[in-house]
């Protein structure tokens, strides 16, 4: 059965400490968490918490520098969790200019990917907007070039309400993506912008069902600015739930 969790940047506004906001998500139907930074906790004080609470780590965001400069220390980190992903949660609007600029991050994303996965780690990547760029000389949009410049090594976190802020419909996508897309955002947009779930364009439903026959293993779900961290985590709990079921 497919997982349920949910990104916990969303809740970062609660600054209620790493052990208490574990301890919240775990009193909801949510099944996991994704991580995004530790704070002052450390992983295995995390792992703990998870344990305590009845909760598994889907993944863990870390920016790209970092696992470059120290991918022993992401495995370290994915070992005291039980958990085998990391994603590069952002690249700037630079890595998708061009053309070029595309395939040099293809390169840089499946040569970090390759040496991850010595060390048992599967890297993927999480989409925001800017990545669909239209691209010069090309029908293709810049995120459309990424997926065919990399292969099932570098994974794709869709997130299906950014993707659809860029005018791309996400069920097109999540299926185009069969078998690379173990994390799906699940998140709701209008007019371009995050808002809660079942309040925007994005129909949430046929994107569940969409990446259910894609293979997806978790739908995380992901708010950028809620407006109360804490209602929105109920929300995000009670629509995944059903969705999950």
């Amino acid at each position: 059965m497919i997982r349920t969790g949910i990104q916990l940047y969303t809740l970062r506004e609660l600054e209620d400490g790493l052990p208490t906001l574990l301890r919240r998500v775990g009193e909801t139907d949510f099944d996991g968490v994704e991580f995004a930074g530790f704070g002052e906790t450390s992983p295995d004080e995390a792992a703990t918490v998870l344990e305590e609470v009845g909760l598994e780590a889907a993944a863990a965001h870390i920016g790209i520098d970092a696992l470059e400069d120290d991918p022993g220390g992401a495995a370290e980190t994915c070992a005291a969790l039980d958990c085998d992903r990391v994603v590069v949660p952002y690249l700037d609007d630079s890595y998708f200019e061009n053309a070029a600029a595309v395939r040099e991050t293809a390169t840089r994303l499946s040569t970090l990917a390759g040496r991850l996965a010595d060390r048992g780690l599967a890297l993927g990547y999480h989409n925001h907007d800017h990545e669909f760029v239209a691209l010069e000389g090309d029908e293709r949009s810049a995120f459309e070039l990424l997926i065919d410049e990399t292969d099932d090594a570098l994974s794709i976190e869709l997130d299906v309400g950014w993707a659809n802020a860029a005018g791309y419909g996400p069920v097109a996508l999540l299926e185009r993506l069969e078998g690379r897309v173990p994390l799906v955002h699940i998140k709701d947009v209008a007019d371009g912008q995050p808002v809660e779930l079942g309040d925007g364009e994005v129909d949430i439903d046929a994107c569940a069902a969409a990446a259910r026959d894609a293979g997806t293993e978790w739908l995380i779900y992901e708010h950028d600015e809620p407006v109360d961290p804490a209602a929105s985590l109920e929300n995000g709990a009670r629509t995944l739930a059903r969705l999950r079921d």
